[in-house]
């Protein structure tokens, strides 16, 4: 639960059919921002939001330990103690909106080297929306390839953009070995099977490693990360 020093904002994101969706943009607090994750939460109609764990704790960490500036936000529909963002769930096809909005949010405050960051639902997100966007690759927590398709996957193929999944060995919808065969169109992809690993990433050995796999990713040079700080850093 360690909160480091960052310069956390609230905002707000319009989309194109009018919608205000409410988020967080956490910045390091010194220094340049290395790179710039765009994350997209699990589903929220079995209680995903921009607070769910491994997002909160990309947000409180990886400004001040990797350099990285964390974007997360309600998708439409969706509630969290930030408020609740307008709009209905829509299974992931309005929600395309909400990826483009964040996307163009981060471009327009001038944030480097974006990548899209999802969790289970967020990886459907970032897979059937994201790769025309103009973000650097993707890093899939969790991909449960029940809404994307192979389209999705050979659209990402073709961009040539970098794309990491996790698949945690006892995931509850997608374990790695159907995963290798389920992600063959994507044919760029790192797939990092997460021995013992289960969907929600529940503990800090699980955290530590995703957080390391999302730095790997998009800002090798500052990873691995530390697992010890000075006190005094602490908020």
């Amino acid at each position: 639960m360690t909160v480091l020093p960052a310069i956390r904002e609230d905002i707000v994101l319009r989309t194109e059919d009018g919608l205000e969706l409410v988020g967080e943009l956490a910045l390091p607090a010194n220094g340049e921002v290395r790179a710039t994750l765009i994350t997209l939460h699990p589903l929220p109609t079995h209680g995903g939001f921009m607070d769910s764990h491994v997002l909160r704790k990309a947000a409180w960490r990886l400004p001040h330990l990797a350099g990285l500036a964390v974007v997360r936000f309600n998708t439409r529909g969706t509630s969290s103690p930030r408020g609740t963002s307008e709009g209905e769930f829509e299974e992931g096809d309005g929600e395309a909106a909400d990826v483009r909005a964040a996307v163009d949010f981060a471009i327009a405050r001038g944030l480097p080297h974006r990548w899209l960051v999802g969790w289970s639902f967020g990886t459907e997100l970032a897979l059937m929306h994201g790769s025309e966007l103009d973000v650097e690759g993707a890093v899939l927590l969790s991909p449960p390839l029940r809404r994307a398709g192979s389209e999705d996957l050979e659209r990402w193929a073709e961009s040539g953009k970098p794309v990491t999944a996790l698949v945690p060995e006892h995931d509850d919808f997608l374990q790695p070995a159907e995963a290798r065969e389920r992600f063959a169109p994507l044919t760029q992809v790192e797939l990092i099977a997460v021995d013992d690993a289960k969907h929600l990433w529940v503990g800090e050995t699980y955290v530590r490693i995703v957080l390391d796999a999302i730095v790997a990713a998009v800002a090798p040079e500052r990873g691995p990360l530390p697992t010890e700080v000075q006190a005094d850093v602490v908020q």
